[in-house]
């Protein structure tokens, strides 16, 4: 006897990451197709939009956390409220990795859950030789170790903006938690032979 499992209509996205990673920017290309090249610091902001998913209206609530100012307890409510997680970090700037692994142990700690959805992005794609974030390390430790999903991105030449929404719905609402493109990815990666060391690895979930 198999349940089933009804998607959610309503999910709330939230954006996590240090200040000037381009939260706030991917946000806006998703919803205005703009960009704006000044950095303006956001204590918080709530956008909300209809999304169709699987032949499905979703509303979506877009959560944009402040990456300036530090409100611990706000930021806990925003996670005790998420469905999906966009952890972005920027490739030319290597510190905002590391805010990524502690906000994403952070997640795991207050929803106890292994198996939140998150998606890991890497902003500011375009940036050529500024660039101090390999991708294929993050592309491994995120989707091997942590079970969780990584695209790199760039808000100002509008490259995988949608995509990376489209992964956080996707998680948001399949009752696996792991997107089919995902899974795909998974199957074809090489095994691991230990040569490369691990990013606060954490046991992963277990995928049916």
């Amino acid at each position: 006897m198999s349940l089933e499992v009804k998607a959610k209509t309503e999910v709330r996205l939230v954006f996590l990451g240090a200040a000037g990673v381009g939260k706030t920017a991917l946000i806006r290309r998703f919803l205005e197709d703009s960009f704006e090249p000044k950095h303006r610091r956001t204590v918080e902001e709530l956008h909300n939009k209809e999304y169709e998913i699987g032949g499905m209206k979703v509303t979506v609530h877009i959560l944009d956390t402040s990456g300036s100012y530090p409100f611990p307890a706000m930021r806990k409510l925003s996670i005790q409220t998420g469905d999906a997680f966009a952890l972005v970090y920027a490739v030319d700037d290597a510190d905002s990795l590391e805010t990524v692994k502690s906000l994403r142990e952070e997640i795991l700690e207050v929803k106890q859950d292994k198996c939140t959805p998150i998606v890991v992005v890497g902003n500011k794609s375009d940036c050529g030789d500024e660039r101090k974030v390999v991708s294929e390390d993050v592309l491994t430790t995120v989707e091997l170790d942590w079970n969780s999903s990584f695209l790199e991105a760039s808000a100002k030449e509008n490259e995988n903006v949608l995509e990376v929404f489209r992964e956080l719905l996707q998680q948001a609402n399949l009752p696996s938690r792991l997107s089919p493109a995902l899974r795909r990815r998974r199957e074809t990666f090489p095994k691991d032979n230990g040569a490369r060391p691990p990013m606060n690895k954490t046991n992963s979930c277990n995928i049916s």
